[in-house]
């Protein structure tokens, strides 16, 4: 094992598929290393050994960005490219949802885009209302796009092994934190499936799902629970689209109780895409209704005491999981 960081997974994750596959392309705003290697320094150190053809700086023109990451991966390469932070995309949803999400599907399977779009975002930081959202329900709900959200580096560096390779789009999402707290991580760390979520920690009273950097919150959360004779069965999701239905199905039905916790709004959150699968799949058979917590209905605030209030914090999290573990 060696302790290193989201950032540092990344770009492991990156230089061994670069040197694996001479088709693999980085792209994005400010990436090279006469730049800064990226807005957190993820790309640093790619353009100095693999050359400016295969490590492009781009305008700052999301929808540029994206264009030729779609004609290139539908020309055989393998892009990997970079929206610098995820309230960005927006400007690129026309390419993202209408074409690298579809184009398999209208040419009738005879086009693929093996593409990776990665992308930063979190609130924490006071970067407020535009450079802070998570939306990956939105992605989500489009069809033909993965949506992937790492939590440990070890995580970071298997998934983009796995995202790089896969035939289809698939988006990764940077939460924040996540990148720069170092965890023990395999020297070797392989590639991870897509769609399979990890059990972090078993229990026996509740069910708690979550991902990102949310999985600090929760952990903290759990530490406090246990203490107060609170079982709980921890599930790092890691895959948003596909989601492992069959994970989470088992575990809520062996604990009878689920509570699902992101950093999304709660409102249309995948939260309820999750609670109502397993209300439908598991009716009868839980112990109480599945709880949901996520960010209010609002933009995120600038103002640090704002911020931490539409931030989902431990006491919510533990005062929730009580309420549950305390009926049937």
């Amino acid at each position: 094992m060696v302790k290193m960081n989201g950032l540092q997974a990344i770009n492991a994750a990156l230089m061994e598929a670069m040197e694996a596959d001479s088709k693999v392309l980085v792209l994005g705003e400010d990436i090279a290393d006469n730049e800064g290697g990226g807005v957190v320094g993820v790309t640093k150190g790619l353009s100095t050994k693999f050359g400016t053809d295969r490590v492009k700086s781009t305008p700052i023109s999301e929808q540029a960005i994206i264009g030729a990451a779609i004609g290139a991966a539908m020309a055989g390469y393998k892009p990997v490219a970079e929206i610098m932070l995820m309230n960005f995309t927006t400007v690129a949803m026309d390419m993202i949802v209408n074409h690298a999400a579809k184009l398999r599907f209208m040419s009738g399977g005879q086009s693929q885009v093996p593409m990776v779009i990665r992308t930063l975002t979190g609130a924490g930081n006071q970067t407020a209302g535009q450079h802070a959202d998570f939306y990956e329900a939105w992605f989500a709900h489009t069809a033909g796009i993965k949506v992937v959200i790492p939590w440990t580096p070890a995580d970071f560096k298997g998934l983009y092994l796995s995202a790089i390779q896969d035939p289809d789009p698939v988006m990764i999402i940077e939460s924040g934190k996540t990148l720069f707290v170092p965890m023990d991580t395999p020297v070797n760390q392989g590639p991870i499936p897509l769609g399979k979520a990890n059990v972090v920690m078993p229990g026996t009273d509740l069910t708690l799902v979550s991902y990102g950097q949310m999985m600090f919150t929760v952990m903290q959360a759990v530490e406090e629970l246990g203490k107060a004779g609170v079982s709980v069965e921890v599930i790092d999701l890691r895959t948003i689209s596909p989601w492992d239905k069959e994970t989470v199905l088992a575990s809520a039905e062996k604990t009878g109780r689920l509570l699902v916790v992101h950093e999304a709004g709660k409102n249309f959150g995948p939260g309820a895409e999750i609670a109502a699968t397993v209300q439908e799949e598991l009716f009868g058979k839980l112990k109480a209704p599945v709880g949901r917590l996520g960010a209010p209905y609002c933009s995120v605030p600038f103002a640090k005491k704002l911020e931490d209030a539409f931030l989902v914090q431990p006491p919510a999290i533990i005062a929730e999981a009580k309420r549950l573990a305390a009926m049937g």
